[in-house]
């Protein structure tokens, strides 16, 4: 079995793959911002897997993608322990069959790097990821595996606790398609104006890539707000909550194979 981990600004992202397989078997949502060892790591890598009925003895590789490297160490070192050291850490060095066509490609996060590897093989065309995390992403890759660059914006749940935070009335809501444009309490209206925001936000990108790019690319929702956000957008044709951890997986064959 495999284990790959997507650690975001706000939450981390762990799947479990069978050999072979594209899809997860499992995947588990941790926060990122709770401080932890590596020992601690590795029990909640533990527990999770067994909760979930599944051997942690079955482990033999690990694959790590992260923008927050206060946790890399810690959860490179207990994956490590999981998997007898054979653990994986994507960055823009790796060699990976892609290239980062940007000025600084050792700069691009781990997250884009294995979207761009993930879209090229998945859909064999000129695509946009939009990541709907912490940050808005969109990644500009060409059919060919090049990521060109792209966009980051901020993200949805940034909007909403700003709200919360520096207004004195406003109440903390979660974020849910709304009945209607028009809100008729304090709540729905919030709901409304982060929705629709985003919603439009992503059209309004989308729209302004192809016409600078050129090109009719593809247009791929990953991320937490995905599904949320996917089916009432105008330009996303295509939604794969789980589009960087196939990444993270591919790239754990890609770097697995012999030089």
């Amino acid at each position: 079995m495999h284990l790959v981990a997507d650690v975001g600004n706000t939450e981390t992202v762990l799947g479990l793959f069978e050999p072979g397989s594209a899809i997860p078997a499992d995947h588990w949502r941790v926060s990122t911002t709770v401080p932890r060892t590596a020992d601690e790591f590795g029990i909640l890598l533990r527990a999770l897997v067994e909760d979930a009925g599944w051997a942690v003895d079955d482990l033999d590789r690990a694959v790590l993608g992260s923008v927050v490297p206060s946790v890399s160490e810690p959860l490179a070192e207990a994956m490590a322990r999981l998997t007898d050291g054979h653990v994986h850490r994507i960055g823009g060095g790796s060699n990976l069959p892609i290239e980062l066509d940007v000025d600084e490609p050792l700069t691009v996060g781990a997250d884009r790097i294995v979207n761009t590897l993930a879209a090229s093989r998945l859909y064999g065309r000129d695509t946009v990821a939009v990541d709907l995390g912490t940050a808005t992403t969109f990644d500009c890759i060409t059919g060919k595996g090049v990521f060109i660059g792209g966009v980051i914006a901020p993200g949805i749940q940034v909007g909403l606790d700003w709200l919360a935070l520096r207004t004195a009335k406003l109440p903390r809501v979660g974020l849910r398609p709304p009945d209607g444009v028009i809100g008729r309490r304090t709540e729905t209206c919030i709901q409304s104006g982060v929705f629709y925001m985003a919603v439009d936000g992503v059209d309004g990108v989308v729209d302004r890539i192809k016409q600078e790019w050129g090109t009719d690319a593809l247009v791929v929702a990953t991320g937490g707000y995905a599904t949320v956000i996917g089916p009432h957008s105008r330009t996303i044709d295509t939604v794969e909550p789980f589009l960087t951890l196939i990444g993270l997986e591919m790239a754990g064959d890609c770097l697995d194979e012999p030089a």
